[in-house]
């Protein structure tokens, strides 16, 4: 049985203990499906991925997993294996610090920045799209919570999520999730809901909660895909420009305080990016 190169890293995290956990098996080259979400599940974090040999046109390739499915993008993984690849170097990054990922979602442009516990990494979302699905009836907690006149919409940037604004980011943090309404949504019941911060000086512009009930994770600390989505959101709506940026807050409810740097590129493609914090570096025999 190999013992494969093994680490645990917490990404969009400013120290060790925040942000999102996230599993990477740098040697998963001979792991079949149903190994690799054995392990995913043995694991038990909200994601895992496996380091594959790239294909033509990528610099790296992973498979993400959670718990219980695979799924084609996700943010935080992505993020996380971006800085495992330059920091193993299983890959280099071009004079202009870019890379290019390889997952179920296609080929995605990676840029790095800095080096060591102080890189910063930004990954390009998939281009979201708007679902066509009409919003289910709220239930009382998130019905009160929701900005006057805001209703849940679906998007989709690889996973599905449903999207809801808070009219207070006091109120959103105190929000106390209906799960079990969550996750009879329709997309596998997962919602994000996010407001804009009650003060201009608290170092980010949004903060955000997802709750992903429908699919073993009842609220997810920090969240790539769903930031992603929020943004893809307010660019909809005229709130957020090409070329502009913010950051999110996301994970003080769940003590993994993170921070996820959002961007938007001239040509209206959404960037999420962060630090990254090794926490464990070892072997799995599997």
């Amino acid at each position: 049985m190999p013992a494969r190169r093994f680490l645990q890293l917490d990404v969009f995290a400013a120290h060790p203990g925040a942000g999102n956990p996230l599993a990477a098996v740098v040697d998963a080259d001979g792991l079949d499906d149903a190994a690799m979400q054995a392990i995913a599940a043995w694991l038990n974090l909200s994601e895992t991925v496996f380091f594959l040999p790239p294909e033509a046109g990528a610099d790296y390739r992973i498979r993400i997993f959670t718990p219980r499915m695979e799924l084609p993008f996700a943010g935080h993984p992505s993020v996380g294996a971006a800085w495992a690849a330059v920091e193993l170097g299983l890959a280099t990054p071009d004079d202009q610090g870019r890379l290019v990922q390889q997952c179920a979602a296609g080929l995605l442009p990676v840029r790095v920045q800095g080096g060591g516990r102080f890189r910063l990494l930004h990954v390009r979302s998939p281009r979201a799209e708007r679902r066509d699905v009409a919003a289910p009836p709220l239930p009382p907690g998130l019905a009160g919570l929701a900005h006057p006149g805001a209703e849940p919409m679906l998007w989709n940037n690889g996973p599905d999520w449903w999207l809801l604004e808070a009219g207070d980011e006091t109120a959103l943090r105190r929000y106390k999730p209906e799960l079990a309404a969550i996750a009879a949504l329709p997309g596998k019941g997962k919602l994000a809901v996010f407001a804009a911060a009650a003060r201009p000086d608290v170092g980010y512009q949004y903060v955000v909660r997802a709750f992903a009930p429908g699919v073993g994770v009842d609220e997810d600390p920090v969240t790539g895909s769903a930031n992603a989505l929020v943004a893809a959101h307010l660019l909809a709506q005229g709130r957020l420009a090409p070329g502009q940026q913010y950051r999110a807050s996301q994970g003080r409810e769940r003590g993994r305080n993170g921070e996820v740097h959002v961007q938007v590129d001239a040509d209206g493609h959404v960037w999420i990016g962060g630090e990254v914090q090794p926490v464990i570096d070892g072997h799995l025999d599997w």
